[in-house]
């Protein structure tokens, strides 16, 4: 019988908007540890990862962020997996949750639903749209401690708050200031 942590640190990125070499910061499959070194500034290879793309960045506007939200909690609920925290950034999500599954397969399910939840928005346009970045980070979390830095670092060490919410102070593990409520500021 497997063993599974806590929960998980989940983070995935939007269609085009961090490329490797960016100015702000990239990581690789050999610089993705807590800690590493990002990868130098590098415009050449900025450049050759525009060249690649099919299509044109995909941002995260008030409204998309919002649906996405709504999407990781309905989900969420529905596959019975605990979300403690998210925060739906213009470029980016994180997750914290706790679900007896791999990461993984957690992460490519969010990522779907959210898909077919923008897909069947009134504003979205029509036809097949990359909407996410090629896989991305799971970290594990084994102990408290580690669960409540994660929900920390989703809500409170973000930047000005997009679409944020938390799980309710009645949790059982112990999480920081939780208030559970939706927030788009």
């Amino acid at each position: 019988m497997p063993t599974f942590p806590l929960a998980y640190l989940i983070t995935f990125s939007c269609y085009g908007t961090r490329l490797h070499g960016d100015e702000n910061g990239s990581v690789d499959r050999s610089h993705n540890t807590p800690g590493a070194p990002l990868l130098p500034p590098s415009r050449a290879w900025v450049v050759t990862d525009e060249r690649r793309m099919k299509q044109s960045c995909y941002v995260l506007n008030p409204k998309r962020r919002k649906i996405v939200l709504r999407a990781l909690r309905q989900h969420c609920a529905h596959r019975g997996w605990r979300l403690l925290a998210a925060h739906v950034r213009s470029n980016h999500v994180h997750i914290v949750v706790a679900a007896e599954q791999a990461p993984e397969r957690i992460l490519s399910e969010v990522k779907a639903f959210a898909s077919r939840t923008l897909n069947g928005s009134d504003f979205e346009e029509i036809g097949p749209r990359k909407r996410w970045a090629r896989h991305g980070s799971t970290r594990y979390l084994w102990q408290p401690k580690h669960v409540a830095a994660a929900v920390e670092y989703v809500v409170h060490e973000q930047g000005e708050p997009m679409a944020v919410w938390h799980e309710g102070p009645g949790s059982s593990l112990p999480l920081p200031g939780g208030r559970g409520s939706d927030s788009d500021f």
